[in-house]
């Protein structure tokens, strides 16, 4: 038998983690720091629900990484602990994108099984799901998480008249509607139709971007129930504040830490050393661009890809190699234009062009090599 490992060497059966599931992307953390004022928001809007009426509905704004849908989670966690007179239901829009794939969520949140595949009309989809409500008399809350993607794809105003219009056709049906943006650029209440805005007067609940020391606080729970002790170092842990202070994300930071235990593991170290970080900074600064390319389809993805090799062109010839590839006509082409520079992942640019006037030129908004490496 060798002797011990040498000092500061993991033995392969030994990990720098002592939790590897608070670095997961959908941790709930069980202390939820700096939101008071939110979470408080959010409570007031909520408390008629439990008390069996409807509950105020609410806009909740703010850019990605700033405790949005932590803060759902949590409140909804509370209200199941208290009252199972109310149902709550998290409906990630990006994944679910249209009107009818909402309430098949909302079925399956209802019925605890998925609605036939046979297709089911909407309207006796939405019906059961509301007859449901009033026989259990239940109230209903929803959170459309990322509704932004709801809205890239005009279906934000006919999924919220249906849902704020129910109790008029299902008398005694009480729904409460949180949505949830993650675009800056969008203005929620702006872009619903006129029908939707009489009915929709919502409580709004602004997250702001975490300062630096928030985030060091923030981070340096998630080190201490992560990691075991003395693997992360204070001088580490600012460096990693300040990297994701500089994106404003802190799902950045999350993730950064992860891979740069990962990294550290690699080289069988127990501590995290700086070199670490900046070989994982690489992957993790572009977490929000993942994120946004994971919720394209076939087409959308396809598109980027084109623009991505023919970064900085005219509108006109990006639109005749993405023809070529896909035979799509002009119509669908500009649609899927507006939503990837919607989603942030382009810009879409007018400017002048000699002789035709103004033209719009598409330029991606990310590195192109990061682009390509993650369509792939």
């Amino acid at each position: 038998m060798a002797d011990d490992p040498e000092e500061g060497m993991l033995s392969w059966d030994e990990s720098v983690f002592k939790n590897e599931h608070v670095f997961e992307i959908d941790y709930v953390p069980e202390t939820f720091k700096h939101r008071e004022g939110q979470t408080q928001s959010l409570t007031y809007a909520l408390r008629p629900a439990v008390r069996g009426s409807r509950p105020l509905n609410v806009v909740v704004r703010g850019p990605p990484g700033t405790g949005k849908t932590t803060a759902i989670q949590k409140l909804f966690d509370e209200v199941g602990a208290q009252t199972s007179d109310v149902r709550t239901i998290r409906v990630n829009c990006q994944v679910n994108a249209t009107r009818y794939s909402v309430f098949s969520r909302l079925f399956e949140g209802t019925f605890d099984y998925e609605p036939p595949s046979s297709g089911i009309s909407f309207k006796k989809l939405f019906g059961q799901i509301a007859e449901k409500l009033v026989e259990e008399d239940r109230v209903l809350v929803v959170a459309l998480d990322d509704v932004n993607y709801l809205f890239y794809e005009n279906e934000a105003s006919d999924t919220l008249y249906s849902l704020l219009r129910a109790h008029e056709e299902y008398p005694g049906a009480k729904i409460g509607v949180i949505v949830v943006s993650s675009d800056p650029a969008l203005d929620v209440i702006d872009e619903l139709d006129s029908r939707v805005q009489s009915v929709f007067r919502p409580e709004d609940v602004y997250f702001p971007i975490y300062d630096q020391p928030e985030i060091v606080d923030i981070l340096a729970e998630r080190v201490q129930r992560g990691f075991h002790d003395g693997v992360v170092s204070r001088a580490i842990l600012e460096d990693v504040a300040e990297r994701t202070a500089e994106s404003g994300d802190l799902r950045v930071g999350i993730d950064l830490l992860r891979r740069a235990g990962l990294n550290a593991e690699m080289r069988a170290s127990r501590t995290v050393e700086l070199q670490d970080v900046e070989d994982a900074y690489e992957t993790s600064k572009y977490i929000n661009l993942t994120h946004s390319l994971s919720g394209l389809t076939d087409t959308e993805a396809a598109l980027l890809e084109v623009i991505a090799h023919n970064d900085g062109e005219q509108a006109g010839d990006v639109y005749e190699a993405f023809h070529d590839q896909t035979e799509l006509g002009y119509t669908r082409y500009s649609e899927i234009v507006n939503k990837l520079d919607q989603l942030g992942l382009i810009d879409a640019d007018y400017t002048e062009v000699d002789g035709r006037g103004r033209s719009r030129s598409l330029s991606l908004s990310y590195e192109k090599d990061a682009v390509l490496d993650r369509l792939e």
